[in-house]
């Protein structure tokens, strides 16, 4: 929200520099070196102080409160002052950030600041060169084109009528005036509502005397402003001077925006400290049901969100009070306040317990809401329409559960506006929304990384040729999209072992499926699992072909590497743990391969015993996890919680790919869970309703996952290892969004945009 502090107006917006006393075309490593840190200096001393825009519009209200023991004089002397010091060289007051669109909004600040200036008799010269500037533009006032700020009818005819009571002449043609005041008449005339209501309470400067004084207190909050909107509250103060104690910043909301841009960016891992500052300060305010959060919608949607996600308990109730028929019927509901439905959209998509039915409800309302806005909306020239729309459209095709983090900060540091300026009734914007250092920062972060990744996925492009692995003409050659599915979620450069573990075992499992599924015969198959069962035989012999030569040669030699590397890790040696793993894997390709073979028909319990382990996370997820960071004890590894991470994660990739590949296996005589389903039910059971039943199922595995990942409380399991499993599952529900995955189109830019091709950001 556009909110002012009125005892510190006296001080225009205090803009960080985002100069870096560098030329940008140098190519001099230090002199850059010096520029980021300087960027991360500014952010770091950001979330200390946030910096919102000084309003002209706002001041101008809150200057012309009266002083409780004089009339005639100013309560709030600073901030006539700033109007005197702060005027346009064109006679205007207005925006923040200049733009062609935002006449409307200079038309009302300028208004407003003339009536301050008239209401104390000072500034002659100023008014005069305000009215010239009034005259010769009011023609955008009518202009549909132009942005029009909130009650913009209601509250410039208002000003208008209070010009006349100060016997101020507007240069204005009577016509013009008639048709203002016959506009707002027509709003003024709409249906009633508690939404209309609370509007034209948040409007009150714009009905003034009019105005039902006794029903707009009922919207006065503790901290005694009118929703934190200093010219409503002024407005408010002025007509009943002993109404309001005290105008007071909003501070929850810019500060948890600052956490969500860092984040969003990919920089968040550069200021910890401080994010954790905000979030442990946000959960101090939770707890004490302070309603800085708790009446404001975007506040506490995004509050609950980050919260939630970041392992404080937060209860789901909080967002009870915006339930469909409570939204329309509020400030922001009948403003059809996007926003605030997009963080509610967001927030509500945080389920993790089975009882949360309220979330279910607003996930419901709010994208058939977001559906119909972005269907009904044109294009428009303004460029922070343009990002609302754009948070729209993505908040509505990647849910939080199929969305990869280095996908996600790409998307948001190409869309992101260095100028965001945001309308309420004025125009708004803050360090904190749009900001050079953020860009800057993000930008280099992420080539940094990029960088980093396609030297990895060269380096495992030679060591498929080293294993022999591209000779194997069975094998689906996917090493791009296997280290892609690393990359995209193993983010930081120092994660290396983790990211080359992940996608040279999917690799192999991709080997391995393909062998066990068209290339090897029983006896190969036979012969390969006694290989890693016994991993000390001479290969030139024990081997009965050259395929099965090939593929243990690279499993045995992965193993012992993995094995190796872990030892830096975790002060052990975990070949034993992975030639399980392996083995796993392995026999429940054979128990499939034998059904196929006896044309067995097992049952759905049968196949989903084997079937969640020959999907074939083990060898991906599981060695990684030593890579992460923290040590893992043996108690640790054989805990019932992770092994339910793994179930969870493992079940809901197979149920997964059986949906999406039940037609083809269908053709192909193969059984999955879908036909087995169908099979062992009764003759009325379709696909479509299997389907149905196994889309609930993963929803409840995955849910019941993603609330084993945030607990903290009963957890052994450390949070980086169990954020694994969730990254597996993100991934999974991107692969198979549309169609079954590798063939997808989409996902072979994905990979082009995470691994190969650097931002390039013009605002820089």
């Amino acid at each position: 929200m556009s909110l002012f502090h009125p005892h510190s107006c006296s001080n225009s917006f205090i803009s960080v520099s985002t100069d870096c006393g560098a030329n940008p075309t140098a190519d001099t490593n230090s002199s850059n070196d010096l520029c980021f840190k300087d960027s991360k200096q500014r952010i770091k001393k950001m979330f200390n102080q946030i910096e919102l825009s000084v309003s002209s519009y706002d001041t101008a209200w809150v200057a012309m409160v009266p002083s409780p023991t004089s009339h005639r004089n100013p309560c709030f002397p600073a901030c006539l002052n700033w109007l005197l010091d702060n005027q346009l060289p064109n006679g205007s007051w207005g925006p923040c950030r200049p733009h062609p669109l935002l006449i409307k909004d200079t038309l009302s600040s300028t208004l407003a600041c003339v009536l301050a200036l008239r209401r104390w008799g000072v500034g002659e010269e100023h008014m005069t060169k305000g009215l010239r500037f009034i005259e010769s533009h009011f023609g955008s006032a009518s202009d549909e084109s132009q942005l029009t700020p909130i009650g913009f009818d209601i509250i410039f005819s208002g000003m208008v009528e209070y010009a006349k009571d100060l016997n101020l002449n507007l240069p204005l043609r009577s016509t013009d005036i008639d048709a203002l005041f016959h506009k707002r008449d027509l709003q003024l005339r709409r249906e009633n509502s508690k939404g209309r209501e609370a509007y034209l309470a948040y409007v009150s400067e714009g009905i003034g005397k009019h105005q039902d004084w006794e029903m707009v207190m009922k919207y006065q909050r503790k901290n005694g402003s009118l929703f934190n909107s200093p010219s409503a509250t002024a407005a408010t103060l002025s007509h009943l001077p002993n109404s309001v104690p005290t105008l007071h910043p909003f501070h929850v909301f810019p500060r948890l925006c600052m956490v969500e841009t860092v984040e969003s960016l990919g920089i968040g891992q550069h200021f910890r400290e401080e994010i954790t500052s905000v979030l442990d300060e946000t959960y101090r305010c939770w707890l004490q049901g302070e309603e800085e959060i708790f009446l404001d919608l975007p506040t506490c949607a995004l509050a609950f969100r980050i919260l939630r996600v970041n392992g404080y308990d937060v209860s789901s109730e909080a967002l009870a009070g915006f339930a469909e028929e409570h939204f329309f019927n509020s400030l922001g509901g009948y403003l059809k306040d996007l926003d605030a439905v997009i963080e509610l959209f967001r927030a509500s998509q945080m389920i993790i317990h089975p009882n949360e039915q309220l979330l279910e409800k607003h996930i419901s309302w709010t994208s058939h809401f977001l559906k119909q806005e972005l269907s009904n909306t044109s294009k428009c020239a303004y460029k922070h329409k343009q990002n609302i729309m754009q948070k729209v459209n993505d908040a509505l095709e990647f849910p939080h559960y199929a969305s990869l983090e280095r996908l996600v900060y790409r998307r948001n540091i190409v869309n992101y506006d260095v100028d965001d300026t945001r309308m309420l009734k004025s125009s708004y914007s803050s360090l904190s929304i749009g900001n050079k250092d953020f860009l800057r920062l993000a930008v280099e972060d992420f080539n940094a990384c990029q960088s980093v990744y396609h030297e990895e996925l060269k380096q495992l492009e030679r060591w498929v040729r080293e294993k022999r692995l591209d000779k194997l003409k069975f094998a689906r050659q996917k090493l791009a999209y296997c280290y892609f599915s690393a990359a995209a979620t193993l983010c930081s450069p120092q994660l290396s072992d983790a990211r080359l573990t992940w996608a040279k075992n999917g690799v192999l499992t991709t080997v391995v499926d393909d062998f066990f599924d068209v290339g090897g015969s029983e006896d190969e198959l036979l012969n390969l699992i006694q290989l890693v069962e016994k991993h000390d035989l001479d290969v030139s012999i024990a081997c009965c072909s050259e395929e099965v030569e090939i593929i243990y040669s690279a499993l045995d030699n992965t193993i012992s590497e993995i094995g190796e590397k872990a030892i830096a890790w975790q002060g052990r040696n975990i070949k034993t743990h992975v030639s399980e793993i392996w083995l796993d894997l392995l026999r429940s390709m054979l128990q499939e391969a034998q059904w196929s073979k006896e044309k067995a028909v097992p049952t759905v319990n049968e196949y989903m015993r084997n079937g969640y382990i020959s999907f074939a996370l083990g060898p991906i997820i599981l060695p990684a996890l030593y890579f992460v960071g923290p040590r893992l004890s043996e108690a640790v590894v054989k805990s019932g919680e992770y092994s339910l991470l793994f179930r969870h994660v493992s079940t809901c990739g197979r149920l997964l790919n059986d949906i999406h590949s039940f037609k083809r296996e269908s053709m192909e005589g193969k059984l999955n869970a879908v036909s087995l389903h169908i099979i062992h039910g009764t003759n009325s059971v379709t696909e479509d309703h299997v389907n149905q039943e196994l889309k609930h199922l993963i929803e409840e595995r995955r849910r019941e996952m993603h609330r084993l990942v945030l607990q903290k409380n009963d957890s052994i399991v450390p949070r980086q290892c169990k954020e694994l499993f969730w990254k597996m599952s993100k991934v999974l529900h991107l692969f198979y969004m549309k169609d079954d995955g590798f063939t997808s189109h989409e996902m072979a830019n994905a990979v082009k945009a995470v691994i190969h091709e650097p931002i390039l950001v013009d605002q820089l």
